[in-house]
């Protein structure tokens, strides 16, 4: 009989660890967290719900799925009216997928639940356990990616709960550290988010929320313009310090002109100040012109406000 080498027993330390976590986060009961949908249904979900109109190849690609079985999984969801399809107007042999309202509502509440049920487990642990529990975690991404870093290390996703939260804070926090704004900037973000809420249309509107390393690191809006047909507003454009320089800002501001297109908007707007140096380079990048300017007195600062627009 052949004496284990150090190998088997990593192996079988591997399987060991796989066996004990896919029971602790519930895996394997026929239905995810009680629902009628199994873990890859709502794996397949989530990349419909946090990607921009994607193809079945792009979703098999990123989730290493055999096209056959993703496709089948596919028509479970579009016949439980999860999901639509649409033809892609630059191929007509390809089509965009996305969620239905239908479907939204339910990945709104499995993304609850699942948030629930992971906050309970970690409620069990104290705070020095926690961090040790999601560096670990972390370290095992980290060791286990299989390809360099890309160009662009981060994820974009649609907002979820929870996020017009972090908005706010981060807004009120850097602002305040970096440019001295007082408070009242927060209210003011607090009052811009409020509305993005109770007033959000999913065909002409959207908020796409950055994350890196499972941390969120940066957030944009595009909203409806009320006074004007056919207008846009691009707001709250934000990069946390430890992801600029990677590209994003300049990514987040791209999106925004890609969807505004899709959505039949004519102009991008936006509203800005002189001192923010940083995002008016990203926007004339984009190809915004500034068409506006007037001295105020806001945030507790003396500033040059700035109208700028993007014809489409």
């Amino acid at each position: 009989m052949r004496t284990p080498s150090i190998l088997d027993h990593r192996v079988a330390a591997v399987r060991r660890f796989n066996r004990f976590y896919t029971r602790e986060i519930g895996t394997l009961q026929q239905g995810l967290l009680k629902s009628k949908f199994s873990l890859t249904e709502v794996r397949i979900l989530y990349e419909v719900a946090n990607r921009e109109s994607p193809t079945a190849t792009e979703i098999g690609r990123e989730l290493r799925m055999d096209p056959g079985y993703l496709s089948r999984l596919l028509v479970k969801l579009d016949k439980a009216g999860m999901i639509e399809r649409m033809t892609s107007e630059e191929d007509g042999r390809a089509s965009h997928l996305r969620l239905t309202p239908a479907g939204r509502t339910e990945f709104t509440n499995l993304t609850f639940l699942a948030n629930a049920e992971v906050g309970t487990m970690l409620s069990r642990l104290n705070e020095q356990k926690q961090r040790l529990l999601v560096d670990s975690m972390r370290n095992i991404e980290a060791v286990l990616e299989s390809v360099p870093e890309q160009k662009e290390p981060y994820l974009l996703r649609n907002h979820q709960p929870g996020d017009m939260g972090w908005v706010v804070h981060r807004h009120g926090v850097l602002y305040a550290q970096e440019y001295g704004w007082d408070e009242r900037f927060e209210a003011l973000v607090a009052r811009i988010a409020a509305d993005f809420i109770d007033h959000f249309q999913p065909k002409k509107e959207r908020c796409w929320i950055a994350e890196r390393a499972g941390e969120t690191v940066g957030s944009v809006f595009l909203v409806q313009d009320p006074e004007q047909v056919g207008v846009a507003k691009l707001r709250l454009l934000l990069i946390e310090p430890s992801a600029r320089g990677l590209g994003l800002g300049q990514r987040l501001v791209d999106e925004c002109t890609k969807f505004a297109r899709q959505a039949g908007y004519t102009k991008i707007t936006l509203w800005t100040n002189n001192v923010l140096l940083a995002a008016r380079h990203i926007y004339a990048k984009a190809g915004y012109q500034k068409v506006g300017q007037e001295a105020h007195e806001s945030f507790g600062q003396s500033m040059i406000s700035e109208t700028w627009e993007l014809g489409l």
